[in-house]
């Protein structure tokens, strides 16, 4: 009988020993040659897959800035206090909804963001540089969202819809429809004037019938804010009558199809994070 273990068997044959040794160490050689060779495969896969997901995500971003929200930076006081913003300072940046007038229609008391018309435009300084290629590079970032549109963005509150009328006079203040508004969303401290004792924060104007297919909007700010009223046409009287935006009501309202979306959230700075609150000034007292 034989043993794999005998001493006398394995004395017999002390060279086939040796010899047989080196091979059973030979065969794991072979396996950092083949991971070497696979090394470049994994980088490259790691790169595609890399780049698949940047294309995604920036695809995915592009479409939640175009269809569904995007962040506006607050450059001025004219919605003060509701809304934060200043030259040289920190602005509010907000987050504006663009889905919810795909199926409905600005309404009184919404903090609307929207493309200011063409009479809008006038004093509007373009933010793109005057360097060619630079400009290139912004306006293909804007696309995506990295810089903002070159366009006159404001934001303001709606206060009448189509087919309302506003007015306002001394001895009966803002009026809709012949109703006085409702708006505590207006601060004295902010204004320089209180609203119970100057309540057109401003000269008198209109009555104005909103058009169709318009609206009209005001800054909380009302001493501080271009908005409609500043836009209005005047009617051949008014030197004599001293009333504003009594002619063509198209020049001071805004088109709804210039209406962007409308602001729901402060998201920064932290300080101030909360939701953008809409008051209808048609409805309270």
């Amino acid at each position: 009988m034989t043993d794999a273990s005998d001493p006398a068997e394995a004395g017999e044959h002390p060279e086939q020993a040796d010899v047989d040794e080196p091979k059973a160490d030979a065969a794991p050689e072979a396996e950092p040659a083949a991971d070497e060779a696979a090394e470049p495969e994994k980088k490259k896969s790691t790169a595609r897959e890399l780049a698949v997901l940047t294309v995604l995500a920036l695809a995915a971003y592009y479409i939640v800035l175009t269809f569904v929200a995007r962040p506006y930076l607050i450059p001025s006081e004219s919605m003060e206090p509701t809304l934060h913003g200043c030259q040289g300072c920190t602005g509010d940046r907000i987050v504006v909804d663009k889905v919810s007038y795909r199926f409905t229609s600005p309404h009184p008391g919404d903090v609307v963001v929207f493309k200011g018309p063409p009479s809008w435009n006038y004093g509007y300084k373009s933010i793109r540089s005057e360097n060619a290629a630079v400009r290139m590079l912004q306006n293909t970032l804007s696309v995506i969202g990295f810089v903002p549109p070159d366009e006159n963005d404001l934001v303001k509150r709606v206060i009448a819809v189509a087919g309302q009328t506003v007015q306002c006079r001394t001895n009966t203040g803002l009026t809709v429809d012949g109703k006085r508004l409702h708006e505590p969303y207006l601060d004295p401290a902010t204004l320089g004037r209180d609203p119970a004792t100057d309540p057109c924060l401003g000269p008198e104007f209109g009555p104005v019938t909103v058009p169709e297919g318009k609206i009209w909007v005001m800054g909380d700010n009302r001493t501080h804010s271009a908005d409609s009223r500043a836009h209005c046409e005047n009617s051949p009287d008014f030197l004599q009558t001293r009333i504003y935006c009594t002619g063509n009501p198209d020049h001071g309202t805004v088109p709804v199809a210039n209406v962007i979306g409308k602001a729901r959230f402060i998201a920064w700075p932290p300080g101030r994070w909360g939701g953008v609150i809409t008051v209808n000034p048609q409805q309270g007292d």
